[in-house]
């Protein structure tokens, strides 16, 4: 159990080191960390730390009954004295890995904090540099905007006045049309007043042939 204890300890010191210093390793492992914390990887931590705990309460509630019976007056014998120690020790060094683990896990997190605003700096920059530039440039585009919007002051009101023109026509051809219409309403009912004076002198004619061959039988009768 001391063996593991001192082999996590010296690879959580290695960790902090790399962590500590810009280098490949340090990206790798910032990457290692970032997966660690995704999915399951939190549960199972929490699951070490807490099995951790319990073995330290646990040393430690083994440490309290010693201590307890040696000042009821107990002797301290040999092989109290080696648990003792073997649980001070072991106290000691879960502790220890305990510390470690959080300072490991505070500096990844400072580690990315510290990314993340270098990034929103470097965006800054960028954007104040854009701004200058559009600022040094904003003259001539305001002078080139400034004769646009007046060339297009100029198609506008020629536009204008092409439309009245084009609306006084459209109003000259309207009084046009209705003038013939009514004119040809006129003939129209012109027309219909000569088609009934033809069909009268028709019935007419009709009727003065009929007389006539009536007065040719009597005579040849």
């Amino acid at each position: 159990m001391i063996q593991v204890l001192y082999t996590v300890i010296f690879g959580q010191m290695l960790l902090i080191v790399i962590l500590l210093f810009r280098s490949p390793l340090r990206k790798l492992l910032i990457i290692a960390l970032d997966r660690a914390k995704r999915g399951r990887g939190p549960i199972v931590v929490s699951s070490i730390g807490a099995t951790l705990l319990v073995v330290l309460a646990s040393s430690l509630s083994t440490m309290a009954e010693i201590r307890r019976r040696v000042d009821e007056g107990g002797l301290l014998n040999p092989t109290d004295e080696v648990l003792l120690s073997k649980n001070m020790l072991e106290a000691s060094l879960m502790g220890f890995v305990l510390f470690l683990s959080l300072m490991i896990d505070r500096l990844h997190h400072y580690i990315r904090e510290l990314r993340l605003l270098r990034k929103t700096m470097e965006a800054a920059k960028k954007q104040s540099r854009s701004f200058e530039d559009g600022k040094n440039g904003s003259a001539e585009e305001q002078k080139a905007l400034t004769e646009e919007i007046a060339t297009l002051r100029a198609k506008i009101k020629n536009l204008e006045s092409e439309s009245e023109v084009e609306g006084s026509k459209g109003k000259a051809l309207e009084a046009e049309v209705e003038a013939l219409k009514k004119q040809s309403e006129g003939f129209l009912m012109e027309y219909d007043r000569l088609l009934a004076d033809n069909q009268n002198l028709r019935s007419q004619l009709e009727a003065v042939d009929q007389s006539s061959v009536h007065l040719d039988n009597k005579k040849s009768m």
